[in-house]
């Protein structure tokens, strides 16, 4: 009987010396693992994300309900930023090649820095990017909109006619959901970033391309046509849950009571 509690208290000393799944998510890893980590789950959202079979007439209902919204609190402009943006030379194929670009190359190049310069926030945006993208990823499913472009609205597809990135083709198509437009992860990333790189960066033009960084973002997601307003309000929504979720995991565990320590070191004892 003695040599059989021994044997339970030898389990439960071993079980405690692995980390907990809260400690696993809330701590910084190797980079490489990082990597690996990041670029599988985004490539599984990508492939999840792809498989939308939602039809265009009915993007383009819940793309209407969107503009009676922003018509009635009167900031329906969208229009008229890309027409401006259209009428400068060179603007339309600049906002094009940002629109792929700063979405993938910026992100990834602000998470290496916040890995190397700032380790222990890097788990806090690690988890609020993943929390983030997973509210997305559901939204896309239950709640397909045609983005600006597709809407029938006269927008043009800037992506598309001046940077010469079809993302309507084959291709692209069998991983592009061309109805997830709510919420713009492209806005909520860089709010993300910016917000990060004003708070943590030393010197004043760093702090400087952090505040603007967002502002950028949405001339560009606007400009090529394919986003709204609405769209960027949702993204930095989805970026606060995504937040507020990361915090949760992040928050350092609770100590245990007395009692339970004692029997947790006496069972260590006994190993």
């Amino acid at each position: 009987m003695i040599r059989g509690r021994s044997l339970v208290r030898m389990n439960v000393a071993i079980l405690h010396r692995f980390p907990s799944l809260k400690g696993l998510a809330s701590s910084p890893h190797r980079g490489l693992v990082e990597i690996a980590t990041l670029a599988g789950l985004y490539g599984i959202y990508e492939v999840v994300r792809g498989r939308g079979h939602a039809s265009l007439a009915g993007a383009r209902d819940h793309t209407d309900w969107i503009v009676d919204v922003e018509r009635h609190l009167h900031l329906f402009g969208e229009r008229a930023i890309q027409r401006g943006a259209h009428w400068v030379p060179g603007v339309p194929t600049l906002l094009g090649i940002a629109y792929i670009a700063l979405h993938f190359v910026g992100t990834a190049a602000f998470l290496v820095w916040l890995y190397r310069r700032h380790p222990e926030r890097f788990p806090l945006v690690r988890n609020t990017l993943v929390a983030a993208t997973g509210v997305a990823l559901a939204l896309y499913i239950l709640y397909p909109v045609a983005p600006p472009r597709l809407a029938g609205l006269g927008f043009a597809d800037t992506v598309s006619d001046s940077a010469k990135v079809n993302l309507s083709s084959d291709l692209l198509g069998s991983l592009y959901n061309p109805f997830a437009a709510v919420p713009s992860l492209h806005f909520g990333y860089a709010l993300l970033v910016g917000v990060t790189i004003a708070a943590l960066a030393r010197g004043r033009v760093a702090r400087a391309i952090g505040w603007s960084y967002p502002a950028v973002m949405m001339l560009v997601i606007v400009g090529t046509g394919n986003h709204f307003f609405f769209d960027a309000a949702a993204g930095a929504l989805a970026i606060a849950v995504g937040f507020l979720a990361a915090s949760w995991v992040s928050a350092p565990e609770a100590k245990p009571a007395p009692k339970q320590r004692a029997v947790r070191e006496s069972a260590v004892a006994l190993s």
